[in-house]
């Protein structure tokens, strides 16, 4: 495709301050995005929050001498309308209802970690966004069906999934967990971080790395992390890498990005995660935080701010995700990039240059042998002009393979449960999870899970 002299690029959730001061940043560096006419249209459902994002591009633009066009809206069909790109991260009341997804499956006895992404928990996480996630993709295909949609929203697998089978838009799916592993790497190794070579691969937050190489020299680092993680002491970063050294110990290949999410897909993961308890800690007696709509407090795992939290800290109740510092929407230290890798894509399609991405999350056509062509995996790629660009890649081991056809055959099941709104056919998928035990409390969850989340959850029978 040839680079356009004019561009439309839509940010769907730019009310986050975090997402949408990142890709604003990104594009406006981008010269083969701004470096001509620029649409840069901001969308969020709530009309309060987009000021600040709008305020920032137009400083930055002008700071970086873009001619850009900004506008905001609440209105999807306005933001998408001949749009080249789209760009999404959206979540409602974010942390209150992880926490559901967190305690509710637990009181039935399904003894999953985190509830984000897998496990009983990420099925619902994925029900409740997979509405306004095809609602987006259904207004694309009639407003801007060649543009490409680009999602940061969560759970990243199971929502690619979904619009891969449900529409014709091209989707790819980005996570930045590829590079927590990375540093994970050049901890153990003690080697820097840019100097480690990569090709990662597997299903998004369930992904592993068939090579590790140093950079400069090619050389195979595996053997050295065997090595380095024989002699690392058990108990440091117990939280972040214990579970991903027994992973590595057993299956041969690390895996990551962490416990927290590695561990969702295992029924055995808990003994490996010492903060499991603390997540979303409430006190049942004092805080009914359902009835309230107050989120528990948030704790990711035992390194940073638990561990370090003074007795009357005023914040102590307001964890945060330990890996991000928030990001100002300010230009006086500069316009820098955010470290991710979506922009880097949209680049290259509009003619920045060949580009190789770390991973995206796209259909399998073939890129890893064993696994379904349609299940959306993690690989990596090559952006260029005429689109994206998937390797051949080597097997994984049998018992990885495994592990990752039973996740790729639960998110089918789960997008054929939203498309024929059948609560039966979500029991499947709950039923062949491995941290589900029960058949009676997977029919009691699901329906106080629908009683839970009905504002959000679509309308499914049994």
């Amino acid at each position: 495709m040839a680079p356009k002299s004019s561009l439309k690029i839509a940010v769907i959730g730019a009310g986050s301050e975090q997402f949408s001061a990142g890709i604003i940043s990104d594009v406006l560096l981008s010269d083969a995005l701004s470096g001509g006419e620029l649409n840069l249209a901001l969308m969020d459902v709530k009309a309060d929050r987009l000021a600040a994002p709008q305020r920032y591009a137009q400083t930055a633009a002008a700071h970086l001498h873009r001619h850009a066009n900004v506008i905001t809206t609440t209105a999807l069909s306005e933001a998408v309308a001949d749009a080249d790109y789209v760009v999404t991260a959206i979540e409602v009341k974010r942390y209150l209802y992880w926490a559901q997804d967190f305690h509710i499956p637990r009181k039935y006895g399904f003894p999953q970690i985190y509830g984000e992404n897998g496990g009983p928990g990420g099925l619902f996480h994925a029900l409740r966004n997979f509405g306004p996630m095809l609602e987006i993709a259904h207004t694309m295909e009639r407003l801007c069906p060649d543009a490409w949609l680009i999602n940061y929203t969560n759970p990243e697998a199971k929502l690619v999934q979904a619009i891969s089978s449900l529409t014709k838009i091209k989707s790819i799916g980005m996570c930045h967990g590829v590079f927590m592993g990375i540093d994970q790497l050049s901890r153990l190794l003690e080697i820097p971080a840019e100097e480690i070579d990569v090709v990662a691969c597997g299903l998004n937050h369930f992904a592993w790395y068939q090579q590790i190489r140093r950079k400069r020299t090619g050389e195979d680092l595996y053997p050295l992390l065997r090595e380095r993680e024989r002699q690392a002491n058990w108990l440091a970063a117990w939280d972040e890498l214990a579970l991903s050294r027994i992973l590595f110990r057993t299956f041969g290949l690390w895996p990551y990005p962490g416990t927290n999410h590695s561990g969702e897909y295992l029924r055995w993961s808990s003994e490996f995660m010492a903060c499991t308890n603390m997540q979303y800690f409430y006190d049942p007696v004092a805080e009914n935080p359902w009835e309230t709509m107050e989120p528990p407090t948030f704790v990711y795992d035992l390194g940073g701010k638990p561990a370090e939290t003074p007795l009357f800290d005023p914040d102590a109740s307001k964890q945060l995700y330990p890996a991000f510092e928030k990001r100002t929407m300010s230009v006086e230290a500069g316009v820098f990039p955010s470290g991710e890798e979506a922009v880097l894509i949209l680049d290259a399609f509009a003619g920045g240059g060949r580009r190789p991405i770390a991973t995206v999350n796209v259909p399998n056509r073939g890129t890893i042998p064993d696994l379904p062509d349609d299940m959306v995996v993690e690989v990596p790629a090559i952006a260029d002009t005429d689109g994206l660009h998937l390797p051949s890649l080597p097997p994984l081991p049998t018992g990885i393979t495994t592990m990752l056809q039973l996740q790729g055959n639960i998110n089918r099941i789960l997008v054929e449960a939203y498309a024929e709104r059948s609560r039966r056919k979500l029991l499947q998928a709950l039923l062949i999870d491995p941290t589900v035990s029960t058949y009676a409390n997977a029919v009691a969850l699901i329906d106080e899970m629908f009683t839970r989340q009905q504002p959000l959850l679509p309308e499914m029978d049994w």
